[in-house]
This record gives C-alpha cells, sequence and structure tokens, in this order.
C-alpha cells in the first residue's frame, strides 16, 4: 500500500488547490498516467503517478483548497501487495468538492493505520522529492537518497532510481544543516499600529501572494544588493524594429522593445561570463548559457518565464517564445520547468510609463535588469544640445557574485548592443 501524496510542484509551493481527478477507485496506473490537476501558487499543472497499483481510496475531493504539500490525497495498492484503511483526517474545505472521497471499509481496531514517512530533506535543508515506495526501500536498503539522482517526473526519486543506488549511502558532510533564518521583528495588527478595525476591507492572501512576499523578503534580506544605472539611446533601435517589422509582417511575428533587451542582455552575459553567474556556498556557479528570464504580470502576482539559451537564437524566435510564454503564463499554463531557474531577469515597466526602478534580486540568479520608458531627453553631442529618444536601464547586483566593476563591464557590453543593434544581426 502506498499513499499518493500532495507533491510540490515549484520550490516555493507549501499548499495547492486539487483542482480536478482523472481517476477513481479501482483504476490502475502506472507510472507517467496523468492522475490529477493540481492549481499552484503559479499555474495550473498535471500530476503523473510515479508508481504502479491500483486506487483504492480517493482521500481529498477535487476542489479542495489549502492541501498541504505531503498530505496524503489518495491510497494506491501496490502490485502484489494489499490495500490498508485510509487514515482518518479533515479533508481540506472545498470550495466546491465535485467528488466525495471514498470511505474505506471498517478495520479492526487493534491496528494503527500506517503514518507516511516523513519527506527527506537535502544537506542544504532542501525538500528531496522522492515517492513514498522509494523512501520506504531507501530506508530499508541503508542507501541515502540524498546521493540519488531522481529520474522520474520533475526530477522526483522513484523506486527504480533506489534499487539501483549503492546501498549504505555516505552520511551528511559535517556542517550541511540549513542556514538559520533571520530574525524577524513581531507581526504587529492595523488596529495596534494605529489604523482601527472596520476602515479598510481585507483581502485574503491567495497562494501566489504568500510565495512572492516570502521570496522577496529573503531575497532582500539575505542577498546585498546594489544598483547600477545607465541611459542607452534607442532611436536606431527603434527604426531598426520597425524595419524588422515590417519584414516579418506576413509571417504575423511581431518584435518588440524588451525582446531587443532580452538578446542583448543575453549577448552581454556571453561577452561577461563573470555576470551570468550563481552563489552557492560551495562556490560561484557559472552558467553555460544565458537563460534570460523575463518578468509577466499575471492577476494576483508576478511570473517569470524563461527564454532558454536566448543567446543563439534570433530576434524573431525570441519574440515568438515571449509572446507564446506570456499568454501561458496569464492563463497559468506553464510547465515548472518553463519558469524555474533562468541566470539572468528582465523586468519592463516601460510601457507603464515608469522612467527607472530598481528590482529584487530574483535568486539563485546572480542579478536582475530593470528597464524604464523610452522619452526624448535633451542631450549634449559634440558640444552641441540635441534631442535623443533615452531609455534607464538601472542592473541590481548581487555583490557576492557580480561586483561593480563586474556589473559596469556589463552594462558596456550592453549599452552598445542596444545602440547600435545592426551588431546583434551579425
Amino acid at each position: 500500500m502506498t499513499d499518493i501524496l500532495m507533491p510540490a510542484l515549484s520550490p516555493t509551493m507549501e499548499e495547492g488547490v486539487l483542482a480536478k481527478w482523472h481517476v477513481k477507485v479501482g483504476d490502475t496506473v502506472k507510472a507517467g498516467d496523468v492522475i490529477a490537476e493540481i492549481e499552484t501558487d503559479k499555474a495550473t499543472m498535471e500530476v503523473e503517478a510515479v508508481d504502479e497499483g491500483e486506487i483504492t481510496d480517493i482521500l481529498v475531493p477535487e476542489g479542495s483548497e489549502g492541501v498541504k504539500v505531503n498530505t496524503p490525497i489518495a491510497r494506491l495498492k501496490d502490485e502484489g501487495g494489499a490495500a490498508a484503511p485510509a487514515p482518518k483526517a479533515d479533508a481540506p474545505k472545498a470550495e466546491a468538492a465535485k467528488a466525495e472521497p471514498v470511505k474505506a471499509e471498517a478495520a479492526p481496531a487493534k491496528a494503527e493505520a500506517p503514518k507516511s514517512a516523513p519527506a527527506p530533506v537535502s544537506a542544504d535543508g532542501g525538500r528531496l522529492f522522492a515517492s513514498p515506495l522509494a523512501r520506504r526501500l531507501a530506508a530499508q536498503a541503508g542507501v541515502d537518497l540524498k546521493s540519488v539522482k531522481g529520474t522520474g517526473p520533475h526530477g522526483r526519486i522513484v523506486k527504480r532510481d533506489v534499487e539501483g543506488a549503492p546501498k549504505g549511502g555516505a552520511k551528511p558532510a559535517a556542517g550541511a544543516a540549513a542556514a538559520a533564518g533571520i530574525a524577524s521583528r513581531p507581526v504587529q495588527s492595523l488596529a495596534q499600529m494605529g489604523i482601527p478595525d472596520g476602515t479598510y476591507d481585507l483581502i485574503p492572501l491567495d497562494g501566489m501572494k504568500k510565495a512572492i512576499a516570502r521570496r522577496m523578503v529573503d531575497s532582500i534580506q539575505q542577498v546585498p544588493h546594489f544598483p547600477l544605472f545607465i541611459d542607452v539611446e534607442i532611436d536606431a533601435l527603434l527604426a531598426a524594429r520597425a524595419k524588422v517589422n515590417a519584414l516579418l509582417e506576413k509571417s504575423g511575428v511581431k518584435v518588440s522593445v524588451n525582446d531587443f533587451v532580452i538578446k542583448a542582455a543575453a549577448m552581454a552575459l556571453k561577452a561577461v561570463p563573470e555576470a551570468n553567474a550563481s552563489y552557492t556556498p560551495e562556490g560561484i556557479a557559472m552558467h553555460h548559457n544565458a537563460d534570460v528570464a523575463m518578468a509577466v504580470a499575471i492577476d494576483g502576482g508576478l511570473i517569470t518565464p524563461i527564454i532558454r539559451k536566448a543567446e543563439l537564437k534570433s530576434l524573431s524566435q525570441i519574440a515568438t517564445e515571449s509572446k507564446d510564454l506570456a499568454k501561458r503564463a496569464r492563463d497559468r499554463k506553464l510547465k515548472p520547468e518553463e519558469f524555474q531557474g533562468g541566470t539572468f531577469s528582465v523586468s519592463n515597466l516601460g510601457m507603464f510609463g515608469i522612467k527607472s526602478f530598481s528590482s529584487i534580486i530574483n535568486e539563485p540568479q546572480g542579478a536582475i535588469m530593470s528597464v524604464g520608458a523610452g522619452e526624448q531627453r535633451p542631450v549634449v553631442k559634440n558640444g552641441q544640445l540635441a534631442i535623443a529618444t533615452v531609455m534607464t536601464v538601472t542592473m541590481t547586483c548581487d555583490h557576492r557574485v557580480v561586483d561593480g566593476a563586474t556589473g559596469a563591464r556589463f552594462l558596456q557590453a550592453f549599452k552598445p548592443l542596444i545602440e547600435d543593434p545592426v551588431t546583434m544581426l551579425a
């Protein structure tokens, strides 16, 4: 018997909505079968089975909100195994339950339903994703799951990974415990801070808002940020964009200023590879490709889908991909690998008329670029006053990775690419 647990489908996920079941009691599933749809803080995703067997109990009805990660949501009878009674637990509150949980037959009072093994924790304190069967087999065989590479969906450790792993895994290295969090001040109510009850409407935080709040607080507290500012003239870029879009008109592709920025940032990252890096306790990770994340505003928050290997893609490819990613981001249809990771971010508020701003770094990236609006400003050229379309760009850097000189060299590489965009096409 195996409990099917509520999966953590993103690093920030603590709970989710069990939107839909694709299986029912009595169905036989195998690894890779889609069994449910889960709404996370970022997207709606399909959940695949990682073990084989027969569904004996549905413990959480579809439509249930606030289902905590690692909560049993269904029960699977292993091949050749016997099903056990479902543990008694309060089902998460359902907004509109479309299916009632199946009640298991009564079991003798003497036997207590076995408890699920706790999720293993990696050496750095992060969660290791492993199926219940894999955890049980690992415990029986003395396999250290921290040394096992998962081959299941999204890197999850499954039965075959444990069976192929060496027995008696090494103990965690000394000093590999999770770093202690920074203590925060006690939270006061609005009334305690002088805002009386009844003078405001309270909108509850959804999963996305909670995740954004937690990650941004962690980033601003733990990452030593500093900004670098630069002005770039974009008249040549706007002219080049008009010509490119005229050539692409028949294909239906339209290149934006942000597409040029993503391409230029990717090329600058390859020219200054020290800026395309991440801090880790073990050392500085120098990334092989410029995987540029672009900030997309969606209902209730922000998400950063990624243009992978942007330095190798043409402007039309970046335009097509960014449009598709942005649409699916707003529909919450992105896959985890499409918004997790990335080596650098671009956030553009120019379309809102914002002149300049500084963004908070999206860990584990070493820097983020904030792009303001292009506007006509007076400039001095060859001792003469002139008018140019100028855009302010701010690069926020993690000083552990990108120091002032490295950030300056990156912007030195970025500026001419934007001001003379033909160099991006060569």
